[in-house]
């Protein structure tokens, strides 16, 4: 019975470290995206990547999990419209209330139309910025004026790497200080 037991904690454990997060380059050594290690493991097998930092897990005999890889063929990526979401309207402002600048929990965090939406505003990056409940309800359908508000940084698009930066809770737990010389000079 132990031996199942044993059993079922080091095929967890193989699967944990099989979703452990590797960040992809590209050939030119440009950041691409954050992948699983087992896609990872399957792109350097395939001879499609090539291991740049590996960890000190080792996963088979003379190989390590890598931390990151970088693909041995240029792939051209076209130019990404990020979509205005809660989420990526959250994220673009650090969770961070752009009103009164309260830090937020997802469960605290709400999405507010700086020109209400009854009175002709979009539903777009520039227009849409976090808000904690408090200030949201204070402000309802009121124009900043009206409210007596301000805000304290002007909504903008983001930029192609918000989410490398924004670090929001998900992306911090995943984030691995290793990777900073790939990321920071782009």
């Amino acid at each position: 019975m132990g031996s199942i037991r044993e059993s079922r904690v080091v095929k967890r454990s193989a699967m944990s470290l099989m979703r452990r997060p590797v960040l992809q380059l590209n050939a030119s050594y440009e950041a691409l995206r954050i992948i699983p290690a087992m896609r990872a493991l399957t792109l350097v097998t395939k001879g499609k990547a090539t291991v740049e930092l590996a960890t000190n897990k080792l996963v088979y005999p003379g190989i390590y999990l890598p931390s990151v890889i970088r693909l041995l063929a240029y792939r051209h990526v076209p130019v990404r419209l990020q979509v205005t979401t809660r989420r990526n309207i959250l994220m673009r402002d650090g969770y961070r209330c752009q009103y009164c600048g309260l830090k937020l929990h997802r469960d605290q965090a709400t999405m507010d139309h700086v020109i209400p939406k009854v009175r002709g505003g979009p539903s777009s990056f520039t227009n849409c910025v976090a808000a904690c409940k408090s200030c949201n309800g204070r402000k309802g359908e009121k124009t900043l004026d009206e409210a007596g508000l301000k805000l304290m940084k002007r909504p903008a698009h983001p930029s192609y790497f918000t989410a490398f930066y924004s670090m929001d809770k998900e992306l911090q737990s995943n984030w691995h200080s290793d990777w900073n010389i790939y990321i920071r000079d782009q």
